[in-house]
């Protein structure tokens, strides 16, 4: 499959978090490797996003808006950053809407986000064929309002509210799909709070430092945050005493997750989409700590999703202090035949073919356009 005529056949649009950007990134390598020219797939994000960064790195031209998120406070800091960001949205818009009709791609893939919404009500509004996907079980207000303007839909958990969505999962990145787990001796506890670090995570992890010093029948890898780590290795460094046992490695963003899916006994993380698609794709359990401020409960409604599979534990972020955290992984290392079953659970459900399943359904609405 080509693309003549230097045509543009997709943007692809969203971003602002990993949870966005990377599922985007999978899907327009999927698009390239079913034949399309790399040059014919661009995106559109934001500014301030992490695309700005990763798509170029993956080899893609974006478009890069000036735009922010609708703050949920009424101070008056939020209200006027919310007021900036209303305007900033109607520049953007109008700069999408000119482009679409200027290029005319064949499709407009969406992936959610606040970044996402001017090209994709853009595309509705110029008649641009639009297929959104929806990493969270509970969908996203921009991707809400583009199903209600016509858009098809690919979702990542059953029980979608749309009627006409097509359940494809989460894309993933190949080297992550291609993971064949091999779990170290001794089990590795993942601590991961995403592409920006969660600071109750890093407070637990440090805390099972130092209860688990003693220990050399338990390791953690803990993933602390490009904007936490530097607390976090001060804290440590405080905390460690000569004789300590406990093999604990701490970073501030890992490059190669594909490796230590591989080697972990258990995540303990967030319940962001990407981190569940990856987590059930290569089949390890989760104890899951959904963020109480993700959007209209997403996390916590993908955390249910797991524990109902038994793929997964949940505990609030309320609840996620030493005292509670600290008994349920321990039991959980402790028990390998528990973990066999949470991973086997997790990969009943996992989608290691996401990817290309979307891009089925993008040729599909591409090919019914034409």
């Amino acid at each position: 499959m080509t693309d003549r005529g230097g045509r543009v056949f997709a943007f692809v649009t969203g971003g602002g978090t990993g949870g966005h950007v990377y599922p985007a990134i999978a899907i327009a390598d999927g698009l390239v490797a079913e034949g399309h020219d790399r040059a014919s797939i661009r995106f559109v994000g934001a500014r301030r996003g992490l695309e700005a960064r990763a798509v170029p790195d993956a080899g893609y031209a974006i478009e890069l808006l000036t735009l922010d998120g609708i703050q949920r406070s009424f101070a008056p800091g939020d209200v006027l950053r919310s007021a900036r960001a209303l305007f900033a949205f109607v520049g953007a818009f109008g700069f999408c809407v000119r482009h679409l009709r200027a290029t005319r791609p064949a499709v407009v893939v969406g992936v959610g986000g606040y970044a996402s919404a001017p090209c994709v009500l853009a595309a509705c509004i110029t008649r641009v064929p639009t297929v959104i996907h929806e990493q969270n079980a509970v969908p996203g207000l921009v991707n809400r309002i583009a199903v209600r303007l016509g858009a098809r839909a690919a979702v990542s958990f059953p029980d979608s509210p749309w009627r006409r969505s097509v359940m494809t999962g989460n894309p993933i990145r190949a080297e992550v799909a291609a993971v064949i787990r091999n779990p170290s001796n001794p089990p590795v506890l993942a601590i991961v709070g995403g592409s920006l670090g969660a600071g109750r995570l890093n407070d637990v992890g440090l805390g099972l430092y130092d209860r688990w010093r003693d220990r050399d029948d338990i390791a953690i890898h803990h993933v602390a945050g490009p904007n936490h780590v530097t607390a976090v290795r001060t804290r440590l460094e405080d905390l460690r005493r000569p004789g300590d046992r406990l093999a604990y490695t701490l970073v501030d963003y890992e490059s190669d997750m594909a490796s230590l899916y591989q080697r972990s006994a258990l995540l303990l993380c967030r319940a962001g989409a990407t981190t569940i698609a990856e987590a059930t794709a290569v089949g390890i359990g989760a104890v899951y700590v959904p963020w109480s401020g993700s959007a209209d409960g997403q996390q916590m409604a993908n955390a249910q999703a797991m524990v109902r599979v038994g793929a997964g534990v949940a505990i609030t972020d309320a609840d996620c202090d030493l005292d509670t955290v600290e008994p349920t992984v321990a039991r959980l290392l402790g028990d390998r035949d528990q973990l066999l079953a949470m991973g086997a659970a997790a990969r009943s459900v996992g989608r290691p073919d996401a990817g290309a399943r979307v891009c089925s359904l993008i040729a599909e609405v591409a090919r019914d356009a034409a």
